[in-house]
C-alpha cells in the first residue's frame, strides 16, 4: 500500500477483527471452565428429581421426558450410562460422546445442545426447539456490527488526517520547485496543524532570506559598479595625462573598492554563522579606548566591563560605530560605556542632525542610506555589520534617544 491512510485504516479494521475472533474463541472454550462444569452438575442434580429413577420402566421414563419437555418447551433425550437412547421427545438430539465424564455443550448441524450428566450415570440431552446458531455466533455478529460501525466512522477521520498531510506534502514540493510564496492552510490544533504552522514559518523565513540575498546582490552590484566606473574613466585619463592628483584619486577609488569588498565578505560571513568562531574574555573599555584614540574629536567616559566574544569582530563593531559618526555625523564624538545589570551598554553619540524615528530600523538594512545623511561615503553596510556582530554575540544594536545628543547608537552585550 502506497498511502498512509490505507495503512492506518487497515490497522484499525484488523485490530477489530482480532477482537471479534478472540471473543469467539473465548466463548467457544468457556464451557470447559470450572464454573461452567459446576453449573452443569447442579443442573443434573435438579433434573434428576424430576425424572423417574433408573429402575423405572422405559415407558415411564419416556412419559416423564415428554412431560418435562412440554413444560420447559425444549427438546429432551435421555440416554443410559453407555450412551444408548432410552427416551426422547424429539429426534436428532446428540448423544454423549464416549469417555465423556462431565456435562457441557455439544455443537452439531442442529445447533448447540446441552449434555447433562445425572447423578445415577444417565445422560440428558437438551436443545431449544428454535434452531439457532452457536451462542458465539450472536456475539460475533454483535461485535462484527460494532467493527463495521467503527470502520465506517474511522475512515473519514483517517482520510481527513492523511489528506492534510498530502496537502502539506504538496506545499513542500511547491516550495522545493522554487515557489517561495507557497503556504499551506492550517486546520485544527493537533500535531499536523503545528507541523503546517512550522512549515509556513520556515517558508516565510526562507522567502525573507532569499529576498534579502537577492537585494543584497543587486545593491552590491550597483555599489561595485560606481568605483569601477571611476577607475575605468581614471585609467583612460592617466593614459593621456599622468596627473599626480588623478593618481591619488585612483588610489582612493581602489581603497574604497577594497573596503567595500571586505565589508561584503564580512557581512556574508556574519550572516552564515550563529555564534563567534573565537571566544575569549575581553576588556571592552580597553578595546574601545584603543579605537577612540584613532579619532581626534572623540572622548570616552566609562567603567571597566568584561565581555566574552571574538576580539576582531568586537573591534570591527566599535570601529564601524566611530567611522559612522565621523563620516555621517558632526564632531565631537562622545562615547560612553557602562555596566547595567547583566549587560554592557555602549553609546556612541555625535552632533549630527539625527535620524527620523521611522528610519530607526531601516538604517540597519544593508545599503540603506538615511534621508538625513548628505555624505555619499560608504556603501551603507556599516550599521548592518554592527547589528550582525551584536546579534552573533547575543546583544542588540539600536538607535536610542539621548537628552543631549540628537543621535545615539546604542550597543548592548552580555557582560561577564
Amino acid at each position: 500500500m502506497k498511502h498512509l491512510y490505507q495503512k492506518i485504516y487497515l490497522t484499525v479494521i484488523v485490530s477489530l477483527l482480532l477482537v471479534v475472533f478472540g471473543a469467539g474463541v473465548l466463548w467457544r472454550f468457556a464451557s470447559d471452565q470450572p464454573r461452567t462444569r459446576q453449573a452443569f452438575e447442579v443442573a443434573g442434580e435438579l433434573t434428576a428429581t424430576a425424572l423417574p429413577p433408573l429402575e423405572a420402566s422405559t415407558e415411564a421414563q419416556k412419559n416423564a421426558i415428554v412431560k418435562l419437555a412440554g413444560r420447559l418447551k425444549i427438546d429432551l433425550a435421555l440416554f443410559d450410562s453407555n450412551g444408548t437412547l432410552v427416551a426422547a421427545s424429539a429426534r436428532g438430539l446428540p448423544s454423549p460422546p464416549p469417555n465423556r465424564k462431565t456435562g457441557g455443550w455439544l455443537y452439531g448441524a442442529g445447533g448447540p445442545a446441552a449434555i447433562i450428566r445425572l447423578p445415577d450415570g444417565r445422560w440428558l440431552s437438551a436443545r431449544t426447539r428454535r434452531r439457532h446458531q452457536h451462542p458465539a455466533f450472536g456475539l460475533i455478529i454483535f461485535l462484527g456490527g460494532i467493527a463495521l460501525v467503527v470502520g465506517l466512522c474511522v475512515y473519514p477521520v483517517v482520510r481527513g488526517l492523511t489528506r492534510r498531510l498530502e496537502i502539506l506534502q504538496a506545499g513542500v514540493e511547491t516550495l522545493g520547485a522554487g515557489d517561495l510564496t507557497a503556504r499551506v492552510e492550517i486546520k485544527g490544533k493537533d500535531e499536523v496543524a503545528q507541523l503546517a504552522t512550522s512549515f509556513n514559518a520556515a517558508a516565510a523565513r526562507i522567502e525573507e532570506l532569499v529576498g534579502a540575498h537577492r537585494l543584497f546582490l543587486a545593491n552590491a552590484s550597483h555599489e561595485l559598479r560606481t568605483p569601477l566606473s571611476r577607475l575605468r574613466f581614471g585609467i583612460e585619463l592617466v593614459k593621456q595625462n599622468a596627473d599626480p592628483k588623478r593618481k591619488t584619486e585612483l588610489e582612493a577609488d581602489i581603497t574604497e573598492l577594497d573596503q567595500l569588498i571586505d565589508e561584503i565578505l564580512l557581512a556574508s560571513r556574519l550572516d552564515a554563522i550563529q555564534a563567534p568562531e573565537i571566544t575569549e574574555e575581553i576588556d571592552l573599555l580597553a578595546l574601545v579606548a584603543e579605537e577612540c584614540a584613532r579619532y581626534p574629536d572623540c572622548s570616552l567616559e566609562g567603567t571597566p566591563v568584561s565581555v566574552r566574544g571574538d576580539p576582531s569582530l568586537l573591534r570591527r563593531l566599535v570601529r564601524n560605530l566611530l567611522e559612522n559618526a565621523q563620516h555621517h555625523g558632526k564632531p565631537p564624538i562622545t562615547v560612553e560605556l557602562r555596566h547595567e545589570g547583566a549587560s554592557a551598554t555602549l553609546d556612541v553619540m555625535d552632533r549630527g542632525t539625527g535620524i527620523p524615528i521611522s528610519e530607526h530600523d531601516r538604517v540597519f538594512v544593508p545599503f540603506y542610506r538615511s534621508s538625513r545623511v548628505s555624505s555619499t561615503k560608504g556603501a551603507g553596510l556599516g550599521l548592518s555589520i554592527i547589528r550582525q556582530i551584536a546579534h552573533s554575540h547575543g546583544g542588540e544594536a539600536i538607535i536610542a534617544s539621548h537628552r543631549e545628543h540628537p543621535i545615539c547608537l546604542r550597543i548592548t552585550l552580555p557582560a561577564i
